[in-house]
Formats: C-alpha cells, sequence, structure tokens
C-alpha cells in the first residue's frame, strides 16, 4: 500500500489540504498529516485548529511514497521557510517519488528548484514563482513524479490525479464518484 505524507503549515488553506486526506483514505491510499512546526497542532488561513498526525522531525522520509503541499497563506510562506521541507522535496523528487502541490504551494517547488523545463500550474497570478517552469493554466497538471493545480476550486481533480498516480483511472474515478464528484 502506498504511504503519503502531507506537510502541513499555519496559515494553510484548511480545505486544500483535508479535501487530500479524505480523499486518499477513501481510495485506500495511507496519507499521515504532518505538522511543519514543533507541535501536531495548526491553525489555518481562517483560523480553524486541528490536530495532524505527527510533527516533520519525527518523520522516516523512507517510510513515505510521496509528498503533498497545501496552499494559502501564510502557509506556503511557512513552507517554503522551512529547510526540512524544502529537502524533503528535493530527496522525493530525487528518488522520483511523487512531489505534489496545489494553489500558492506549487511556488515551494519552484523554489526547490524542481520545476525546471516541467510542464506546472499554480493559483493565479502566482505563476513568477513556477521557477523554470512550463506554465500552464489547467486545472492539474502532472509531469512524471509532479502533480500541481490551482487551487481550492481544483482540489477534487487534484485528489483525483494523486490516487490514480497511486493506482488507477478506474479507482480514482471510482473515488470521486462516490462524493457526487465527475472525474
Amino acid at each position: 500500500m502506498s504511504k503519503v505524507a502531507i506537510l502541513i503549515a499555519d496559515g494553510c488553506e484548511e480545505c486544500e489540504a483535508l479535501i487530500q486526506v479524505d480523499m486518499l483514505r477513501r481510495a485506500k491510499i495511507d496519507i499521515d498529516m504532518v505538522s511543519v512546526s514543533d507541535s501536531r497542532q495548526v491553525t489555518s488561513a481562517r483560523n480553524i485548529t486541528f490536530i495532524c498526525d505527527r510533527v516533520l522531525s519525527d518523520l522516516d522520509p523512507d517510510a513515505y511514497d510521496g509528498v503533498i503541499l497545501p496552499g494559502g497563506m501564510p502557509g506556503t510562506t511557512n513552507l517554503k521557510e522551512n529547510p526540512k521541507v524544502i529537502s524533503l522535496i528535493k530527496k522525493y523528487n530525487a528518488e522520483k517519488k511523487l512531489v505534489a502541490a496545489i494553489c500558492a504551494a506549487p511556488t515551494v517547488l519552484g523554489y526547490a528548484g524542481i520545476l525546471k523545463g516541467r510542464n506546472a500550474t499554480c493559483y493565479p497570478g502566482m505563476e513568477d514563482g513556477l521557477t523554470g517552469a512550463l506554465k500552464k493554466t489547467d486545472p492539474v497538471v502532472r509531469d512524471g513524479n509532479v502533480i500541481t493545480s490551482r487551487g481550492l476550486g481544483t482540489a477534487l481533480s487534484f485528489a483525483g490525479a494523486i490516487i490514480e498516480y497511486f493506482t488507477d483511472q478506474a479507482t480514482a474515478k471510482d473515488t470521486l464518484t462516490k462524493v457526487v464528484y465527475k472525474y
């Protein structure tokens, strides 16, 4: 079974994070909510507080098959400014493991230097942060092991792309159809 870490920072876009957790668990993909601070408690951009499964400093990176970064502000900035986050992104990309980001968070991938020559998308107006990328406006863009998406309105399609990455299109479609979403 595949196992994924979703890296969550204070100031994240809570729906972009929790929709991924919900949909991947529905698809029987193991996903851990990982706080990038020293506390398992995270407060979102809209003051919603929730508890993550673990903290980044306790993470065994070899136990995971990929990483997801939700957007939001200042959550994206908090991800970008965390050297452990950047190191993990680079490691997973080098190992061809999933590296996925939505909304403003693809700019963290640009900052980490892994988008050079790759197709990517992000929240409208943040494209300058996609350093080296071939910028697209599609709701979800997959280029090899990297999946990017535009924002909360594309979160279910983003989840479908991640589910398909680890399973197949039929499983992604079935999972999303069960929540009355056309994939």
